[in-house]
């Protein structure tokens, strides 16, 4: 059997859906199928140490959004056909598919945000709005990481329900583990230095949608009512009108306490969530939200938005809050920073939440979808 494996639009491994392909291609039995990724050539040294034993061949030489959609609907198909697939598989099928393919498919979709939102011009939200569904509707199966996905490709894509299979993302347990809690003032995580306590927020800088503005509102309300010595960490590479969260902070009276790390390491990552006093997750559309797992899988508490598919995966281990009150969020800081007791129970049931989610069950249960889809 023969799978082809697509990493375009995977970020080269530094956001979400890029660390979904790295634990993807870390559990891949080599001994099960003959895998063979295809993308931007210096995806080939991105994924080199997790997949040694998987031929990597480079396309797409020009690079950039408009011209991988254009390979994908005038190359590809030619391309699977040569390699003879049996199936190929789209890690991020929300981001870039083929309009046909000569082979089944596969896709994953992670969120629904870029369609569906704001962000583009209404031309180009048009045109994705006609386009992408189309392309969904083609894949002979797509894998949705929560039930708020699924709900959403069904009723915007109008994909059918009997080709949509949810599972979840997982946890790295051997790297999202709770530390031993020290009474050092300064944490050192190179090539920074964090003054503690803080609180800490994992998102790339993307406005309105991550909400990121009415945080440094809520965390100012927090500062004035409380004095506490907090700072505000805000970890994540910039993105969308990420200048109109950095002039908000400019005109916050709390600036100085306010910090931006920018992309922030994947293998830092834990060290980073263990040293927070909590984690909040105020974003206003997340299609699964890593951020929580990871935050409950390091034993801190999180406060999270009562939106999209957040309360999905925290359950009943979070506190939350309205995503548009920046009131009722300082509120949830408030609280989780003067009971103890509460925040001792949010640690408590964020740990048992987090065992719930494993990598090598979403992987497992991905090839066998896959499997089953090339007909094997």
């Amino acid at each position: 059997m023969k799978i082809g494996m697509d990493t375009f639009a995977c970020d080269g491994g530094r956001s979400g859906v890029g660390m979904y392909l790295t634990e993807f291609l870390k559990r891949v039995p080599p001994s099960e199928a003959l895998f063979e990724l295809f993308g931007w050539e210096y995806d080939r040294y991105i994924y080199s140490d997790v997949a040694p034993n998987f031929e990597f061949i480079p396309q797409c030489s020009i690079q950039g959004r408009t011209a991988n959609s254009i390979w994908h609907i005038f190359k590809y198909k030619k391309f699977a056909s040569l390699r003879r697939f049996d199936a190929c598989f789209f890690p991020a099928a929300h981001r870039t598919l083929p309009y046909k393919s000569p082979c089944p498919t596969v896709g994953v979709v992670h969120d629904m945000a870029a369609f569906w939102g704001n962000r583009k011009t209404r031309v180009h939200l048009g045109a994705l709005r006609i386009v992408f569904p189309n392309s969904l509707r083609r894949l002979d199966r797509v894998i949705a990481v929560s039930e708020f996905v699924k709900q959403e490709l069904i009723e915007r894509a109008n994909v059918k329900e009997n080709r949509i299979e949810v599972v979840p993302n997982g946890i790295d347990s051997s790297s999202f583990y709770p530390r031993q809690r020290n009474e050092e003032s300064v944490l050192l995580i190179q090539p920074f230095s964090f003054r503690r306590p803080y609180v800490l927020c994992v998102s790339r800088i993307d406005h309105p949608i991550k909400n990121h503005v009415r945080l440094i509102e809520a965390f100012g309300i927090f500062k004035e009512k409380t004095n506490y010595p907090h700072r505000l960490v805000m970890a994540g590479g910039d993105s969308n009108n990420a200048n109109l969260v950095k002039e908000a902070v400019a005109a916050s009276p709390w600036r100085s306490d306010i910090f931006f790390t920018g992309h922030f390491p994947l293998k830092s990552l834990p060290e980073l969530y263990s040293g927070a006093d909590f984690v909040v997750i105020p974003s206003m559309y997340e299609g699964f939200g890593m951020g929580v797992l990871e935050a409950m899988a390091c034993g801190v508490p999180v406060l999270c938005a009562r939106a999209a598919s957040l309360p999905e995966v925290a359950d009943h281990a979070a506190l939350y809050f309205d995503p548009l009150d920046a009131e009722d969020m300082s509120d949830r800081m408030i609280t989780v920073s003067t009971d103890r007791d509460i925040y001792n129970e949010c640690r408590r049931l964020g740990l048992e939440r987090a065992k719930l989610f494993s990598w090598d069950r979403c992987v497992e249960q991905t090839l066998q979808i896959i499997y089953n889809t090339a007909g094997k």
